[in-house]
């Protein structure tokens, strides 16, 4: 490798190429072959978290269009489009999505996908299936399979693992079991059942350093306490509605306000009046805020149409007076939010 930079040791290159910004990447590797193959290495990546320049993005999938994933960077206020996930389950949904060790993963899921000329159902209700992305290579790659297949379950990134639990599985049957993948290893391994399955999806949060699994409809929590103890059944009380997690504090969105709750102690944040009519959108938690992005305005009784949106809404819950603002709309995806999570590249 020629030297990077001109009078420099390519050590000391690399941490300066390190602190130029995520989304200007492809124009460095425009520069020079030697660029290119520093841009692309892992050395780069060791580097941004060495001079403290790494960033954190929001990573988002929506219906439409078909397995397209976008970031989004909130320093500079812009969208980055993915390659397309070469799944070949055509609109994959119902999917668990973490990231962790600086990869984005998408996990299971399935599709009741109806070919549009014979009207026959070719979609899969729940696969196996595991994808990552690698923000140094720019691909997509196959990893290990989960052990069972599931849809509409919990997933969750802890201590640099990744565990599942609960769910629906092929014949739409729900199930308890749980399970924990080594992205290093690239193996999965099967962790203890949840006490309790129940014939609805489940969603899981990371709170104070424990798993957390949560019924659609149901006020109960099973947390994971240590990954070989099993679970745990707690009634917090929560409120049901979208949820997001900021500073490992819980805020949801109910009956038109953001309310902020532990245990059964609840504080109205602000007013979210505006999103009534919408549905489908993702809400999650972002350093100081919460973001509420896409979803569909759904129809009502005076109009039948339903809009996509692209919109992505903003509310910084650490503010003395909270106020929402909107950002740069998604410039590809649109309508129901299939999958939704933070990258720290």
């Amino acid at each position: 490798m020629s030297e990077l930079i001109e009078g420099l040791p390519d050590a000391v290159a690399l941490r300066c190429l390190a602190r130029v910004p995520f989304f200007l990447h492809p124009k460095l590797e425009l520069v020079s072959r030697s660029w290119r193959a520093a841009i692309r290495s892992p050395e780069l990546f060791k580097a941004r978290q060495e001079v403290g320049s790494s960033e954190n993005l929001l990573c988002v999938c929506a219906f439409d269009p078909e397995n397209l994933w976008q970031l989004y960077d909130p320093l500079r206020d812009l969208w980055i489009t993915l390659p397309v996930l070469p799944s070949k389950i055509r609109h994959l949904a119902h999917f668990g999505v973490v990231s962790t060790a600086g990869k984005l993963f998408v996990l299971g899921g399935g599709s009741d996908a109806v070919d549009p000329l014979t009207g026959d159902q070719d979609g899969s209700f729940a696969t196996n299936e595991v994808w990552s992305y690698d923000p140094v290579t720019r691909q997509w790659s196959p990893r290990a399979s989960m052990l069972v297949p599931r849809a509409m379950f919990a997933c969750c990134a802890l201590k640099e693992k990744i565990v599942v639990a609960g769910g629906f599985t092929s014949c739409r049957k729900s199930i308890s079991q749980a399970e924990m993948y080594d992205p290093e290893k690239d193996v999965w391994v099967p962790i203890p059942d949840l006490h309790r399955t129940h014939n609805s999806a489940c969603t899981g949060v990371v709170i104070g350093g424990k798993v957390h699994v949560l019924h659609k409809g149901l006020s109960t929590v099973q947390v994971l306490d240590h990954m070989g103890l099993g679970w745990t059944v707690e009634d917090y009380g929560w409120l049901q509605g979208p949820m997001a997690i900021v500073h490992d504090s819980v805020y949801l969105m109910s009956h038109g306000l953001i309310i902020k709750q532990h245990r059964d102690v609840r504080k109205v944040v602000a007013s979210a009046s505006e999103f009534r009519r919408r549905i489908g959108f993702a809400m999650i938690g972002m350093g100081d805020d919460i973001y509420v992005i896409g979803g569909v305005i759904g129809p009502d009784r005076w109009n039948w149409d339903i809009k996509p949106m692209s919109d992505v809404d903003v509310l910084t819950v650490g503010a003395e007076r909270p106020t929402w603002r909107q950002v740069s709309p998604m410039t590809r995806c649109r309508g129901t939010i299939l999958g939704c999570t933070q990258l720290r590249i």
